[in-house]
Parts: structure tokens; sequence; C-alpha cells
């Protein structure tokens, strides 16, 4: 039986998100604020994203998934490094591009496979 590790992953990511969105909404700093919850927003639409497209078992749709969840990783993770470290989110260009492309991947993906 194969294990699917990056919708187990996105599930995680999606809990982790409702806990950071809490943190924003609750505990953080008022510059901090705005970093996470967008943080959050990323973290927990693009959990649910992999988790939707985890039936999808052509290679170019691995990709897709990979390239999301490195994005999101980059993104999301960029941001609450600069909320917390008070500096740039120096990986969050980075992971939103590879957001880009994911998402970019996957509509190709879609559009070659057959209907019905």
């Amino acid at each position: 039986m194969r294990r699917d590790w990056i919708s187990a992953f996105a599930a995680i990511l999606c809990a982790a998100s409702v806990a950071l969105a809490a943190y924003a909404s609750h505990a953080a700093l008022p510059g901090q604020s705005s970093r996470l919850g967008l943080a959050a927003a990323f973290a927990f639409g693009h959990g649910l994203a992999l988790i939707l497209i985890a039936g999808r078992r052509s290679r170019i749709a691995g990709i897709s998934r990979l390239l999301l969840l490195l994005g999101v990783a980059g993104f999301s993770g960029g941001l609450c490094y600069a909320a917390f470290m008070e500096s740039r989110a120096a990986t969050a260009p980075l992971g939103g591009s590879l957001l880009i492309l994911g998402w970019l991947v996957l509509a190709f993906d879609l559009w070659r496979s057959p209907r019905g």
C-alpha cells in the first residue's frame, strides 16, 4: 500500500494554519498579526488544495503537488519568519513563484486529461 505523505502533511498544514490564525487574532503583536493571518490563509487554502488533488495520479500532477507544497512552505514560512524575527520575508517571493508555477502545472495537467 502506497502512503500519501503529501496529503498527510497537507492535513497537518491545515491544522497548523488554524492554530496560527488563532494566534494571529488573539496573541500576536499588532505588527505581526497581518503577516501571520496571511500566512495562515495561504497555508489553509493550499493545504486543502493539496488534499483535493491527491487523487490525480499523473506524473505532472505529482510535480504540481510538490511545487505547491514547497511554495506554501516558502511563502507562509517566510511570512511567519518575518513576523517573528521582524525582518524581511526573504523566502516569500520564491514561495509565491513556486505556488504560481504549481497552479499552472496543475492547469496543464487538467487540460491534457480526458474528461469522462
